[in-house]
């Protein structure tokens, strides 16, 4: 129900490997998750986060909440019948004013200062809907739009490859969120996803070519959302394997390329993303690119962690190795790796991936993992 409030259920430990103090967020039968790294759950000024639980419905089944960090307080913010799509399916802005996400074969809006709920996008045409993202301009909402190819997408990544070669036909679509106008931005022949805008510029966005890395000849493009003009970013060879893309706060272009033969999954098995292949004579190493696609500078990454997010000037990244939060310094083109604390996820599902992002002031990390047989949220501190 819409505006129920739930009871805190923080509680605080300390970690076995490192005596880091960490906070569990949630707690019990319910599964809750963050959104997905792209975005930032955080509200500006980090005092509330945005999360999507499934705590009131059956399993499975999530809609919108939002948490007093302080207080540990929940509030409901959506009651939808269908449920909200978890990884990749909703975001927010980053005061949290709007909310949007896909539910069903719609995508609606949430204005969370006024409680409005409106539609803003219904298909018709039968398209699979992923990955919304709100123009920094609050004016547009920009998505992916895929044929269905009816093939199962579940747990350890199945259906991951056979959905990237079943689908020959995806759209960035744009529409407006004031309900004035909706346009397709882009047509292409592969599995669009990770549509993300420039934090700073509601004419320019990024999306990928989806599937497993080692498999997608060009991952990263540049979209120009009023010509529909695509340019690459950082042109790929043979041995690149890329991915996990996102902007910086600074509106830069992050991505991860762990090159030859890394699909960029790991599953419950520990396998693929954590080992690096001596025989390929390939180092990994993390990006960042401008606007217009073009690398500005590489740093080795032989750390391998499964996703990375950046602090405001891109001097640490936090990263989630097998079963540990680590942080990693970069300086003159070297980094220096630290574990912060254990995170334990089982790495089943999309779900239960750890995808830990900084807090706005960077002073804290939030986290997701399943080690308590469901999935909960936890918070940490950087320092201290």
């Amino acid at each position: 129900m819409i505006g129920k409030v739930y009871p805190s259920e923080k509680k605080s430990y300390i970690d076995e490997k490192t005596g880091k103090q960490v906070w569990q967020l949630t707690d019990g039968a319910s599964n809750n998750v963050h959104l997905y790294f792209t975005d930032n759950s955080f509200t500006l000024g980090d005092e509330e986060i945005y999360f999507l639980s499934d705590r009131g419905s059956e399993r499975g089944l999530y809609n919108f909440f939002k948490m007093d960090l302080a207080t540990g307080l929940m509030t409901q913010m959506t009651d939808e019948p269908q449920g909200v799509g978890y990884t990749g399916f909703s975001t927010k802005t980053p005061d949290s004013e709007l909310l949007v996400y896909i539910t069903g074969n719609k995508i609606k809006k949430v204005n969370t200062r006024t409680g409005e709920i409106r539609v803003v996008y219904e298909e018709t045409e039968g398209m699979t809907l992923w990955s919304p993202f709100i123009s920094p301009d609050k004016k547009l909402v920009g998505f992916c739009r895929n044929e269905d190819v009816s093939i199962t997408y579940g747990n350890n990544y199945a259906g991951f490859k056979e959905t990237m070669y079943a689908i020959k036909r995806g759209f960035v679509t744009i529409a407006h969120l004031d309900g004035s106008k909706v346009y397709n931005a882009f047509e292409d022949t592969h599995w669009l996803g990770h549509f993300q805008f420039s934090p700073h510029d509601s004419n320019l966005a990024m999306f990928c070519h989806e599937g497993p890395w080692n498999q997608v000849h060009q991952r990263i493009w540049l979209l120009d959302i009023s010509t529909g003009q695509v340019t690459p970013c950082f042109r790929q060879e043979e041995d690149d394997c890329v991915g996990h893309e996102f902007w910086t706060r600074d509106g830069l272009i992050f991505f991860d390329n762990r090159r030859k033969g890394h699909d960029g999954t790991i599953t419950s098995k520990r396998t693929q993303a954590t080992i690096v292949t001596e025989e390929s004579g390939q180092t990994p190493y993390i990006g960042l690119a401008d606007e217009k696609g073009k690398v500005l500078n590489t740093i080795p990454m032989p750390h391998y962690c499964n996703h990375y997010h950046a602090n405001n000037d891109n001097s640490l990244l936090v990263g989630d190795e097998v079963d540990d939060i680590v942080l990693i310094t970069l300086k003159d083109g070297q980094t220096e790796l630290k574990t912060l604390c254990t995170h334990h996820t089982s790495w089943g599902s999309q779900m239960s991936h750890c995808h830990p992002t900084f807090s706005w002031k960077a002073d804290r990390i939030l986290f997701a993992s399943d080690r308590s047989g469901t999935i909960q949220l936890y918070v940490t501190e950087v320092n201290g």
